[in-house]
């Protein structure tokens, strides 16, 4: 036979690799939406914790009345009294009375999460005496916080760690298949052992029918012997019939007060299933309750996050239509200050030219105006000279 694959690595470091892989990295949770889901779990098992305590508040309540406030100590006792005429029901209680249960349990519920003190208080007697939380709410309370911690580790459990943990998961399978195949390997050998066990025994019954024909010849042989030894047998199973009879009939009265019992802890049974099966169905509506109100809430979150998205959209479109008319009216700037840079550079070019014609009239008015005194001057030099002339003419003469 072939040996099998070899042993699988060591158990410890594959429980430190299912530990590293299999516990989420993140601490806290990603999201606000996460945060919410957890705080309504957390919320649902406080809820409860809360009335797995109720049984033994009402119990006690006589005596923790004076620790409580006046308004819980009367909607305890209006339960107590609603709890009474559930219990009385013969048939399963109606549609008023479960309206009316439910209503009480909300209302000490209500009150017990808006006292902090009272809420204290009902700890305090609660885990100081009284009947203990029943195996069906211990076990709904421990289902609970199992589906709590599932959920915690879903939230914070990222996509990546997923497909870590899928190959991780996948690595597993693999092992255990190989380990299969060395289990159908090992089965393959105690089969083999099994036949070579089955044939010793053949081999041995046959010796033992061979003493056993051996045996019937000898008593053949000693008759007589065996048939007082049966005579004696006789006489000895006479006797012990007749003691076992005695001992048979103590019995059967230990078995009477046996099965009588038995019927007394089944009725005694019966009545507390049906107690803890209206609390399982109490329990069971509160959760629903919370649930659809859960989705309630959500459904309203999900239309106003809708609203705000389609009043983001119409934002944007608005933003698209006034990008458009700027991108508009930024060409038709350009254009009116190149208009505006073309007048301002034309009339920078006449007050130019206007500067020019003027400074060249000025220069051309002084020149004239130099001319004509020059000229002026000339002439009325002239004119004197010609009358100095006249006058010495005349005095030669």
């Amino acid at each position: 036979m072939s040996a099998g694959p070899g042993p699988d690595p060591p158990s410890r470091p594959i429980s430190e690799e299912a530990m590293r892989i299999l516990e989420p990295s993140q601490k806290k949770l990603p999201s606000l939406e996460a945060e919410r889901t957890a705080g309504v779990m957390a919320d649902c098992l406080h809820q409860v914790e809360l009335l797995a305590m109720l049984p033994s508040v009402l119990q006690n309540l006589e005596r923790l009345s004076p620790s409580l406030s006046e308004e819980l100590g009367e909607a305890l006792s209006a339960h107590r009294l609603t709890v009474e005429r559930v219990d009385q029901a013969e048939e399963a209680p109606t549609a008023e009375l479960d309206k009316e249960f439910r209503s009480s349990v909300k209302n000490v519920l209500r009150l017990l999460r808006d006292r902090p003190a009272d809420l204290r208080a009902v700890r305090a007697a609660a885990e100081a005496g009284g009947p203990g939380r029943s195996e069906g709410m211990q076990g709904l309370i421990g289902g609970l916080q199992g589906l709590q911690r599932i959920l915690v580790q879903r939230l914070l459990t990222g996509p990546g760690e997923e497909r870590q943990r899928a190959r991780f998961l996948q690595d597993l399978s693999q092992r255990h298949a190989n380990n299969l195949g060395l289990l159908a390997l090992l089965e393959e050998k105690v089969a083999a052992v099994t036949r070579e066990r089955d044939a010793e025994i053949s081999k041995k019954d046959a010796v033992i029918s061979k003493l056993q024909n051996s045996l019937r010849l000898t008593e053949k042989t000693s008759g007589d012997f065996v048939t007082r030894t049966q005579q004696d047998a006789e006489k000895q199973s006479l006797s012990d019939i007749k003691t076992w009879e005695g001992k048979q009939a103590c019995m059967q009265q230990d078995i009477d007060k046996l099965v009588l019992q038995l019927n007394t802890l089944v009725l005694e049974n019966r009545q507390v299933e049906k107690g803890l099966r209206k609390k399982r169905f109490k329990v069971e509506t509160e959760i629903e309750n919370w649930l659809q109100k859960y989705d309630t809430d959500m459904g309203e979150k999900q239309e106003e996050l809708q609203e705000v998205g389609g009043a983001f959209g119409e934002e944007q479109q608005e933003r698209a239509e006034l990008e458009e008319a700027y991108a508009v009216l930024a060409v038709e700037y350009d254009q009116i200050m190149e208009a505006r840079r073309r007048l301002e550079e034309a009339q920078r070019e006449e007050a130019r030219e206007l500067g020019l014609q003027t400074g060249g009239a000025v220069v051309i008015q002084a020149w004239w105006r130099g001319y004509w005194v020059r000229k002026n001057m000339r002439a009325k030099g002239k004119a004197k000279a010609k009358g100095k002339g006249k006058g010495k003419g005349k005095k030669g003469k």
